[in-house]
């Protein structure tokens, strides 16, 4: 825990959405709105989508009916919508909001682009009816294979729109995990750009494409973006400007049930192929917009941006959430630190970005002496949103009081794509201490569990959810017994997320790391987060991971890998990095080996791969490296190893 805490002044807790929502039910404020949300799980998803006002165009009758148990839930019961109808349709019935900003589109290149929500729509329409023209139909599976551009935005709504399934797509996808979640999901048809440019260099996508294509027979249409140039389609493609170039008028969206399937949102499994996650479209609607209403508090004049790809949650958790609230979304394609760090403070001072997310991987590898404060006005940010990682205690100060002047809070969650949002997350209207998670996020409970399944606080434990949530995922697409396995095994009639969880004495909530992750030295659990938060106050050193190894002593000894701050620096940090943290944990889990690497592998949502980085230390298969964004950092290390030790 850093030194830093957000202190919420009365005019900022009188004006946040969360405070409206508790005013509007009679309750003081967030503690107790906390409290009932939890008491009764159905008055508050009911209360959610009166005060933001989310279309249904057939009313439920129940909000939440457990009958077949907590894993397998049926929400707002008889319920009928699509959640275009909120993000899209109630905003062109008033010519204000028609007229307003929906996406802000900016490239590496600065060239910028946007749409109102009227040509977002119209956009829409175009392509729901392309699509239904081709033979797409509702229930068909669609995979977006696309950079966060404003196209994948109109594709987003356009297939759902249509009542077909989503199936995003890491846009680092490499052919063979392309084929295995088109495979796995079934998919009728795939939108897809032609490429993209990260790093001023041009990185194509349908080239993989085509490379997976072939073992995938379920495809019968295929629809290219000329996002880098104009596309000739070959055979039976279909090129995205001809579907934009039609005008059959509007397009009524389909009439869904509550429970139907939105979205397929992909994660790699620990072992076997990737699970597909499936998310409906009153829940997934429901949550989302709470998530950027009242966490990240988020109205029709704010402007979201993170820094994200559709391959992951945040993506289209993005999209959905940012439009059900009538706000305007920023997208920014390629990498927020080129053509230098400062790249991502001059986006949003240029554009008036309210509510900027960001990973703690970004800001350690941008944090320097300067100060962006000085150097860009940062003033129209009302909050920070975070998610993916635990955070360093400096970089978190660094950015919430040195770059910000503590006028803005850390909105910190954590959740996942099984999740659709966060179970654990900070409101700006409370205090939050350095690098904390806040509390349990509204609606959501959840706890710390001992290995006996006891609560327990101001100790390490697992984290759980004791009741479902609107966007919990239905199960695991295809697969009910690995659904029930990963997540109601462990704890029986409890969702056991994977994560190790600290709820201390304060209340305040922190996640140390994937429980799996976990190292057991000399018969003491150890999380790899709390070693790394260590490691990284060192002034030289930019990221860390730590790694339980096999020791014949201690069970496991721990092995620290570093990256320096400034390229090509050669300095020898061994004894000063063991020696802080035996000071800091204690000398039994100071590191037996640290090892200055070039970089970590990671996914695209900056998650750090320690499981790959314990088998390339080992000499082992990592496994599948499908999601990674840079697979041959696990080589280096493995060389580095095999070179050093």
């Amino acid at each position: 825990m850093g030194t830093y805490s957000w202190h919420p002044s009365t005019e900022y807790v009188e004006g946040a959405n969360v405070t409206r929502l508790a005013r509007a039910n009679g309750l003081a404020g967030l503690p107790d709105l906390r409290t009932r949300s939890v008491a009764d799980i159905g008055w508050y998803w009911d209360a959610v989508v009166l005060d933001l006002g989310l279309p249904f165009a057939q009313p439920y009758m129940d909000v939440v009916d457990l009958t077949a148990g907590a894993e397998f839930p049926d929400w707002f019961v008889g319920g009928q919508l699509n959640i275009t109808d909120a993000c899209l349709d109630r905003w062109l019935s008033d010519p204000e909001d028609a007229e307003r900003v929906a996406v802000l589109h900016e490239a590496e290149d600065g060239v910028v682009s946007s749409l109102t929500y009227r040509a977002l729509a119209a956009a829409v329409d175009k392509v729901s009816h392309g699509l239904r023209a081709m033979g797409v139909q509702r229930g068909d599976a669609v995979a977006l294979f696309v950079p966060m551009t404003a196209d994948a935005v109109i594709a987003v709504h356009a297939v759902a729109r249509l009542g077909a399934v989503l199936v995003p797509l890491f846009s680092g996808f490499a052919p063979s995990a392309i084929a295995a979640r088109i495979q796995d999901a079934s998919a009728k048809a795939v939108i897809v750009a032609d490429g993209t440019v990260r790093r001023g260099r041009t990185v194509g996508m349908k080239a993989a494409l085509d490379e997976a294509l072939p073992s995938c027979p379920s495809i019968e249409h295929v629809v290219v973006i000329g996002n880098l140039d104009e596309v000739d389609p070959r055979g039976a493609e279909v090129a995205w400007a001809d579907l934009l170039a039609a005008d059959p008028g509007s397009f009524a969206s389909e009439r869904m049930d509550a429970m139907d399937t939105l979205l397929l949102g992909y994660t790699s499994g620990t072992t076997g192929r990737p699970k597909g996650a499936v998310h409906t479209h009153a829940g997934f609607m429901v949550k989302t917009a709470s998530e950027v209403a009242y966490s990240f508090d988020v109205g029709r004049d704010g402007v979201f941006c993170w820094i994200t790809d559709m391959g992951w949650i945040m993506g289209p958790l993005a999209i959905f959430g940012t439009h059900a609230n009538g706000a305007t979304l920023l997208l920014y394609e390629g990498s927020p630190d080129v053509p230098d760090i400062g790249r991502i403070w001059d986006v949003t001072a240029r554009h008036g970005v309210t509510m900027l997310g960001v990973s703690p991987t970004l800001i350690r590898a941008i944090r320097t002496g300067e100060d962006p404060g000085a150097r860009f006005d940062l003033s129209a940010v009302h909050v920070i949103g975070s998610t993916g990682e635990p955070w360093d205690p400096d970089s978190y100060d660094w950015l919430a009081r040195d770059v910000f002047r503590g006028r803005v809070p850390i909105i910190n969650f954590s959740g996942g794509t099984e999740v659709g949002g966060s179970f654990l997350a900070p409101y700006p209207v409370e205090e939050i201490q350095s690098c904390s998670l806040g509390g349990p996020s509204l609606g959501m409970d959840v706890d710390v569990l001992n290995a006996d399944g006891t609560s327990v606080r101001g100790t390490v434990g697992e984290l759980v959810c004791r009741q479902p949530w609107p966007s919990m995922t239905r199960g695991i697409w295809n697969d009910r017994d690995r659904y029930l396995e990963a997540y109601w095994t462990t704890f029986p009639g409890i969702w056991h997320h994977g994560d190790f969880a600290l709820a201390d004495d304060s209340g305040q909530w922190f996640i140390l790391g994937r429980s799996d992750d976990v190292m057991n030295v000399a018969g003491k659990r150890l999380a790899p987060a709390e070693v790394e938060s260590v490691v990284t106050m060192h002034s030289a050193v930019a990221e860390a991971a730590a790694v339980g190894i096999p020791d014949p002593k201690k069970g496991e000894a721990v092995w620290v890998f570093w990256v320096p701050r400034v390229e090509g620096n050669d300095q020898d940090l061994t004894g000063e990095l063991r020696a802080m943290v035996g000071d800091a944990l204690g000398k039994p889990f100071a590191p037996s080996v640290v090892v200055r690497v070039g970089q970590l592998p990671k996914t695209r949502s900056a998650k750090i791969l320690r499981r790959a980085i314990r088998a390339a230390a080992l000499g082992q298969d990592p496994g599948d490296l499908s999601g990674a964004e840079n697979p041959e950092a696990v080589d280096e290390i493995r060389q580095t190893v095999l070179n050093e030790l």
